[in-house]
């Protein structure tokens, strides 16, 4: 079969409401430039009528294909299972909120066209909750402190919102890491890139399915699978207390012998242990992380299972 001009994947969860609306808007985008398209939904184990709405827009139109996973994997698991399933010379991703506007498409395909592998999109502004976009500078600077290589420095205003041409395809789904993220892949497969703005519209239906925790989860999942520099500053610290603590006996003891004046403070003392103790089980735990992290890896289970596929 011949492969299409583009191909449209969009990761599905909680989206009944949207689907109809995003197929509309991708749709009438795309006509405008190429009637040589497909959409891919991909069903993100979503516990509403989402895979209902994408059935019945699978039976209408041929060129839009439903991929239902067996569970909810997560989002940057079910880009992998759409961008496996597509076929197009070219790849946009967006997601299903409506956030992302559909008509920046076009924009996306020419820059494309003009020789880059990579276009990504950047907001004016996120339209996101103060809390939320908080967090997310927040992570990008921990992040951005925590890596060495340039190349995945961090932008919270760049999304997934992109398009990609098909040797990136095929590289990016040579990557078998457990702990995916899109964007940091893209970064380390080093193609050219460009930046076009867009905008970032309300969300219109519902609320996001990312809540406070999965952010947090999300966010040190990406810094353990890009760095090791926690490691590194566990035992910058210990050495650091160790270095604190060894003056700390020769003060105690030269007080004691050469000046006759023991130093008391059962409280001082108490507030030490509890706090290196904390600093023992942070470091415990970061180690504990790595080593899940790695667990994780080498049991090489697939990254998606499919339930069903339609016009696929």
């Amino acid at each position: 079969m011949n492969s299409p001009d583009l191909s449209i994947v969009s990761p599905v969860y909680l989206g009944e409401p949207c689907v109809d609306e995003l197929v509309e808007g991708i749709r009438s985008t795309i006509e405008t430039f190429t009637p040589n398209f497909e959409i891919i939904l991909v069903e993100d184990g979503s516990p509403d009528g989402s895979w209902g709405k994408i059935r019945e827009q699978c039976e209408k139109d041929p060129r839009i294909k439903g991929i239902r996973l067996s569970r909810n994997f997560g989002q940057h698991q079910a880009i992998t299972a759409g961008l496996s399933a597509a076929r197009g010379k070219r790849v946009a991703l967006l997601d299903c909120d409506l956030q992302d506007d559909p008509k920046y498409l076009k924009d996306l395909y020419q820059k494309s066209l003009e020789g880059f592998d990579v276009v990504l999109t950047k907001k004016s502004a996120r339209a996101h909750p103060p809390l939320k976009n908080f967090f997310a500078f927040l992570f990008s600077l921990i992040f951005n402190q925590l890596i060495d290589d340039r190349n995945y420095k961090m932008n919270t205003d760049v999304g997934v919102y992109s398009m990609i041409t098909r040797k990136v395809v095929d590289a990016f789904l040579r990557v078998n890491d457990y702990q995916r993220h899109y964007l940091t892949i893209l970064r380390w497969l080093g193609f050219s890139s460009v930046t076009i703005p867009v905008e970032h519209r309300q969300r219109p239906y519902g609320k996001s399915s990312y809540t406070l925790r999965k952010i947090l989860n999300h966010g040190l999942d990406g810094i353990v699978s890009q760095s090791d520099k926690l490691l590194y500053l566990s035992v910058q610290i210990g050495f650091l207390f160790f270095i604190l603590s060894t003056f700390s006996i020769l003060y105690l003891v030269t007080r004691y012998f050469f000046l006759s004046r023991p130093l008391e403070g059962w409280t001082s003392l108490m507030v030490l242990v509890l706090f290196s103790t904390g600093l023992i089980l942070m470091s415990l735990g970061i180690l504990g992380i790595y080593l899940g992290k790695t667990f994780d890896q080498v049991k090489a289970r697939p990254l998606f299972l499919i339930d069903e596929r339609l016009n696929a």
